[in-house]
């Protein structure tokens, strides 16, 4: 065996694979992106920029990680494909060296009433192992305390067929962790009949009470009185057992009314149906409040709210039973884990110390594993998907964000910055869709979009080093070092609104007056109990007045590809009319979801072909061209266009469209300037609200309430997903409402909102129950004085003060 002796001072020729550094993008087309070719750095953090709608998510989102999940997809057998979802290829020509994507997006974690904090992290998965292996009295597996599991038994003959066929009996027993009362939700539904009906009138009379619903002529009223299982003519309180049951609960079957075949079901599941289901938000105010007034929830007295069995609940561990564990705030639980020394389930007991460790890690040590994750914010739910990447061991990933920063404090954003870079030097391509400056500052490499949003957008105004950005005379670039003054006149409260004894969720007993007629900012770090004090603590009307609370928060709008702009606000309504007018027709032809749809496509515009296990294909239909409706319908016009031409149009054409002319329609123009005010004049009517983003959806609900008559309007964060340059045309809109003689309220952690405000309460000094107080109650000169508040020092550095 021979040693080598010396050494090679050649340096070596550069190895093939170390060639493929860059993730190269050719022709990208998806939505409003317009051939888009560049080149992005692996293994380094790149920050997208650019104004809402500029194209950054069809870039990373619909092209790149679409992509990479799309090919890594391709890799499994045709059965498996068939299990999985279909994605069809992104619209680009080439896309090469792509790496394995994992998305950590914005959206809403499902509202299932059943899903919490815990049962998504697998953290209470660990925990009922826990339970099942140190619990005492031990009462079964981990099942037995999963809130999701009932309990089984069964018994009776089972037939077995295997050789000689033979009858034996056999009984089954599973042991579950699940409330009965409330079946693992922890709360009880109730709906209020007296708000449905008055009990002493007959269905003849009008007994109804339900918006909408009138006795005379209503169809949904006739099918119940001509039903045949109710006396049309008897007060609903004289009603018998039987004639209840059907009325209230009975299963759907076909009834002739009026000779025409019709569905009757019973009163309950019918407004379950046409009420329950649909987004609050999107309704008229009328029915809101109904629904508001009609259902009530009340916590599960048998389980008081812990969703478990009364046999889960006894079970313990050193005195704390699993519901106490998922009910105590993360921080505490992970100490609590940390005190336990068990030889038998070591490996177990580390692997959810790391778990939890994680949570405090990432910001959010205040949540409990028993928080439902339908209520998380954007922000929240985004980093609870973070905790699983965060001990990996995987390398040479794509890890793609969007605005992770989103309902951060100033302060958190550092910690954010952190984690980002320590998953990048694993030697990992880090991809974010931001608009903060901060996270800005720590790029490698920036690529800007615009340079306008919509169909002004689509290409890279820019692409290098931040100082480039910073000298590259883009609107990005711009506005980066973008800083506003503090206010030096704040207006006058014309009342307040006064708060006593809050005590939702982490408050301790807060009494508080906000000021009305001002812009009122609510601030403090993530966590601290800014949504509890205005969302959970604000009365339903406010001031000497008893005004209205107009709340607007940043729940997903519900809707389908159908859905666009023009239908959520009311403004097709408007639009049908004016078209039926001119041209002497109903109105039901102008809907694409109506009369007028096209039959081929019925009214989608495109028709979706199922290929199996491979991507589904979307073609536009040949029948109407992808306009949505009849040949005919598009032979009436309105000033020169038909109703496919006005729904391509983007608010700001649509606005001066109807603004005058033949085409002057009031109640058109006034949603039209709604939707300009609040910055979303790039959209055009008939987009899909799928489409939108998180931003520009709050931003439409916004315009769809600027009408209410409510006096005092409560904001949740509106800077989410805005660009720093649009932040001016929001702090302008929040001033035209208070001008109007609204109150605006306002959540919000960025800098330039605190600066801009009238009055700030701040709340801290930590998350979780080291906050729920109010640390600071002024002018935002006079928390900028004091720096008394991490909020206080955070706005002093943002100011220069």
């Amino acid at each position: 065996m021979s040693k080598a002796t010396g050494t090679d001072t050649r340096s070596p020729a550069l190895h093939g694979a170390d060639s493929h550094d860059l993730i190269r993008v050719h022709g990208a087309r998806e939505n409003n992106l317009k051939d888009v070719s560049i080149e992005i750095p692996k293994r380094r953090l790149t920050v997208f920029t650019g104004v809402s709608g500029s194209g950054k998510s069809s870039l990373v989102f619909d092209t790149i990680a679409a992509e990479s999940q799309r090919l890594i997809n391709e890799t499994y057998s045709a059965f498996v494909q068939g299990f999985m979802p279909t994605l069809a290829r992104p619209e680009v020509d080439v896309l090469e060296g792509l790496t394995t994507a994992i998305i950590v997006d914005q959206q809403r974690m499902g509202a299932d009433p059943r899903s919490t904090v815990g049962t998504a992290t697998d953290a209470n998965a660990m925990l009922r192992i826990l339970f099942s292996r140190l619990g005492t009295p031990h009462i079964g597996p981990p099942s037995a305390y999963a809130f999701n599991v009932p309990s089984v038994r069964a018994s009776g003959a089972i037939t077995v067929e295997r050789g000689a066929r033979q009858t034996v009996k056999a009984t089954f027993n599973r042991t579950g962790g699940m409330c009965t009362r409330c079946e693992g939700r922890g709360s009880v539904s109730d709906i209020d009949l007296t708000q449905l009906y008055d009990d002493s009138k007959s269905l003849s009379e009008g007994a109804f009470t339900i918006p909408g619903w009138k006795s005379d002529s209503q169809w949904t009223v006739q099918v119940y009185a001509q039903s045949g299982f109710v006396d049309p003519d008897k007060p609903i309180r004289k009603y018998t057992k039987k004639e209840m049951q059907a009325f209230l609960y009975g299963a759907p079957v076909k009834v002739k009314v009026n000779g025409v075949n019709l569905t009757y079901e019973g009163l309950i599941p019918k407004l379950q149906k046409s009420f329950l289901s649909k987004d609050k938000e999107a309704m008229q105010p009328h029915i809101r409040a109904f629904v508001e007034r009609a259902v009530t929830f009340t916590t599960c007295p048998e389980c008081e709210g812990t969703r478990l069995s009364e046999g889960a609940r006894s079970s313990k561990i050193e005195r704390i039973s699993i519901a106490d564990a998922c009910a105590m705030q993360i921080s505490d639980l992970a100490e609590w884990v940390r005190g336990l020394d068990e030889p038998s389930v070591a490996p177990l007991l580390d692997a959810l110390r790391q778990t939890l460790d994680s949570f405090v890690e990432i910001g959010l040590g205040y949540l409990a594993l028993d928080r439902p994750a339908g209520t998380l914010s954007g922000g929240e739910a985004q980093r609870v998907k973070m905790i699983r990447h965060l001990g990996s061991s995987l390398t040479d990933v794509t890890y793609v964000f969007d605005e992770p920063t989103a309902g951060l404090h100033p302060h958190d954003i550092q910690r954010m910055n952190d984690l980002l870079l320590r998953l990048r030097d694993k030697g990992n391509t880090v991809l974010v869709v931001e608009h903060k400056p901060e996270m800005i500052a720590i790029a490698d490499h920036v690529v800007d979009l615009g340079p306008g949003a919509g169909q002004a957008g689509g290409a890279v105004c820019f692409e290098g080093t931040v100082e480039g950005l910073r000298a590259g005379g883009t609107l990005t670039g711009r506005h980066l070092d973008d800083r506003a003054a503090v206010k030096e006149k704040v207006r006058t409260a014309s009342g307040t609104l006064e708060i006593r004894g809050a005590t939702a969720n982490n408050l301790q007993d807060v009494d508080v007056d906000i000021p009305l007629g001002v812009l009122a900012v609510v601030t403090g770090v993530a966590g601290s109990g800014k949504s509890s004090l205005v969302h959970g603590s604000l009365p339903g009307s406010a001031g000497p007045a008893g005004e209205e609370v107009v709340s607007i928060d940043q729940t997903a709008i519900r809707g389908s590809r159908r859905s666009n702009p023009a239908t959520y606000t009311g403004l097709l309504e408007p639009i049908r009319k004016a078209f039926a007018k001119v041209n002497g027709v109903k109105p039901a032809l102008f809907s694409a979801n109506s009369e007028g749809a096209c039959p081929t496509c019925n009214g989608a515009g495109v028709i979706y072909t199922d290929l199996a296990m491979m991507a589904g294909v979307a073609t536009p239909c040949e029948e109407c061209e992808g306009k949505r409706y009849q040949a005919s319908v598009l032979e009436y016009h309105l000033g020169g266009r038909d109703i496919s031409e006005v729904l391509a149009m983007s608010v700001t054409e649509a606005e001066e469209f109807f603004g005058a002319g033949e085409a002057h329609t009031p109640a058109a123009h006034r949603i039209l300037g709604r939707l300009a005010d609040v910055g979303l004049g790039y959209l055009s009517l008939g987009q899909p609200l799928t489409t939108l983003s998180g931003g520009e959806r709050q931003r439409l609900k916004l315009a769809t309430h600027m009408s209410d008559k409510g006096g005092v309007y409560v904001l949740d964060e509106p800077t989410n997903g805005l660009h720093l340059a649009d932040v001016e045309q929001l702090l302008a809109l929040l001033d035209r409402l208070v001008d109007s003689g609204k109150s605006v309220i306002v959540v919000e952690h960025h800098q330039a909102v605190m600066a801009h405000a009238d009055w700030i309460i701040d709340l801290g000094p930590g998350a979780g129950h080291d906050g729920g107080r109010i640390v600071f109650e002024g002018t935002p000169a006079e928390l900028v004085a004091a720096r008394s508040t991490l909020t206080g020092e955070h706005l002093a550095a943002y100011v220069g003060a």
